[in-house]
Parts: C-alpha cells; structure tokens; sequence
C-alpha cells in the first residue's frame, strides 16, 4: 500500500521544508509514503528546499493556479503508483502527523475521500470574514448535496486511488467545491475528520481579496451544479416562469372572455405573452442540457477506463 502526499506549493520557501519534515515516514497500514511537491512558477526557493527536504518536485513552467496544480497532483501520483493520495498545503497550517487519522476511514473501507475539517475545533486563526465565508459555503454545499460536512474549504484531504481516477477538474481557480459536487455526483462516499488548524506565517496566495474570491468560488459552484443538474436547473426555472406567465395572463383572459378585448390589460398580456415564450424555452434548454449531459456520463465513463489503464500498476 503506497500513500502519495501532494504539495502544491507557490512561492512557499519558508514553510515547505518544515511541512515535509512533518510528515510521517512511517504509517500503520502504508508500506511506502512518497511525497511530491507541485511548485506552480514559484521564483523563490521553494523547489531547492522541497528537494533538499526529500520531496520530489514537478515544476509547472509558469503560475497555473491552485486547481491545475491540484489536478497535476492527482495525475503525478496515479502515475506513481499511489493507493491513497493526501492533498495539504504548503503554508504549514495543518499538521502533518494527523495523516495518519486523516487516511484511516480509507484504510478502513468506510470512505473513499476524507476532508480534514478544521471547523470541528477552534479556529481562533482563521480571520473573521474567511471563517464566515467558510461557514456560508459549507451550509450552501450542505444544501446542495445533502452531505453533513462542515469544512468544504479544507485543502487537507485524502483520496483512494479509485476517486482520484474518476474526479476531474474543470475550474482554473480551486478545486474544493467541485471534486465534492463531482464525488456526490458520481457516488464516491465522502467523511470528514477534525484536524487542527494553525496561524498561517505570510499572506494567503488564494485569497488576497475575500470578495473576488466569493465571487470565483460562487461561478465554480453554479457551473458545476448546473454541469450535473442541468434539467433540476432549467425546470425549475421555466416551470417559474410559466406558472408566472399564467398568472398574470389570468386577468388578462378574464377580460377578453367578458369583452372579447385585451386594450386595457395591453401590457399585462405582452408581459404573459413572453413569460410563456421565455419558460418554455428555458423548459427546452433543460432538456437539451440533460441530454448532453447523458452524453457526457458516458464519455466520463470512458474517461475512467482510459486512466484506470493508462496508470495501470
């Protein structure tokens, strides 16, 4: 059993060498522990100090951002043979000797992915505006998934090497939201545990502006949820407006049955008139997107396939 823990890692000189030196060699129920540094266009020291810490290092040519360097990640150590991925940041805020809690439902059989929630303790740490926006997107992915996490943020996260084959990332900002939508998607169990959570030495690389980082996690989270409940989407939204259209029709029906005229309800009727045009076609849209989405089922299966082969050990 080969456990494979990832770094990515953008100008994190300061911090990298003492996150790899945390990391336990030896693991009950791991044979081999090998851990693999993403330095996304770092022009510091990161890499030289990665690789005098033991880690291997792959260098993206330029800044690719944290969901590519994630995504390489995953593909680098499936190539490497892994059985269990551990994903953690390079900013020495989670400790690294509680992989081996962070991996046990894996080893267990209970799951296929575990997050390490940070929100099961105190996060005195956290900022106030990044712990509420923590908050608000972990109740909006509860919503939409239905699962009981509390951490959806947490960048400390296992993967059996069968969901790191099935999960692909498609933001070019984070990937955090999405491979949970993905996973629940296609039926991967996720857990959580609770992990401890440091003060981070230096700025956030991520999130330099709350807002702009709202607003990018808030188009991740709407694009992959349309991506995979497309018809849910357009349904309701042109079943909203129909049911709208027909309501303010009404009246204007009323009228016309009585008087076998609409001129003093002109507008009103214009207004239902497109309400109708606008629901059915966004009724029309939803089906079309449900069955590109079959489509799309079926070319991720194959996807799957290929990788499962491609990475075959």
């Amino acid at each position: 059993m080969k456990l494979v823990v990832t770094i990515p890692a953008f100008n994190e000189e300061k911090t990298i060498g003492k996150v790899i030196a945390e990391i336990p060699k030896k693991i009950k129920g791991i044979d081999k522990v090998e851990v693999i540094v993403i330095d996304d266009g770092s022009i510091d020291g990161t890499a030289k100090e990665a690789v005098d810490a033991g880690a291997t290092v792959v260098r993206n040519g330029i800044n690719c951002g944290l969901a590519y360097s994630f995504s390489r990640g995953l593909d680098t150590s499936l190539a490497a043979g892994a059985d269990i991925i551990v994903n953690t940041d390079a900013d020495f805020q989670y400790n690294q000797a509680q992989i081996p809690l962070l991996i046990s439902p894996i080893l267990a059989g209970d799951s296929e992915i575990v997050l390490g929630s940070r929100f099961g303790g105190p996060i005195e740490h956290m900022p106030f505006q990044k712990k509420v926006g923590n908050i608000l997107v972990s109740f909006l992915m509860r919503v939409l998934t239905g699962l009981s996490l509390t951490d959806t943020q947490t960048g400390f996260r296992a993967f059996s090497r069968e969901a790191a084959l099935r999960l692909t990332v498609f933001s070019d900002y984070t990937y955090t939201q999405e491979t949970i939508l993905v996973a629940h998607e296609k039926k991967i169990p996720i857990s959580e545990v609770q992990v401890e959570f440091r003060k981070r030495e230096g700025k956030s690389r991520l999130i330099s502006n709350i807002f702009v980082y709202a607003k990018k996690v808030g188009f991740t989270i709407i694009e992959t949820y349309i991506n995979y409940k497309p018809f849910k989407i357009f349904f309701s939204a042109g079943f909203m407006l129909l049911a709208l259209g027909v309501l303010v029709g009404t009246r204007v029906l009323g009228h016309y049955l009585k008087t076998g005229g609409v001129s003093p309800y002109l507008p009103s009727a214009v207004l239902s008139a497109l309400l109708l045009i606008f629901g059915f076609q966004v009724l029309v849209t939803g089906i079309i997107a449900e069955l590109i989405k079959r489509g799309r089922k079926v070319q991720e299966e194959a996807l799957y396939h290929l990788r499962k082969a491609h990475y075959a050990k």
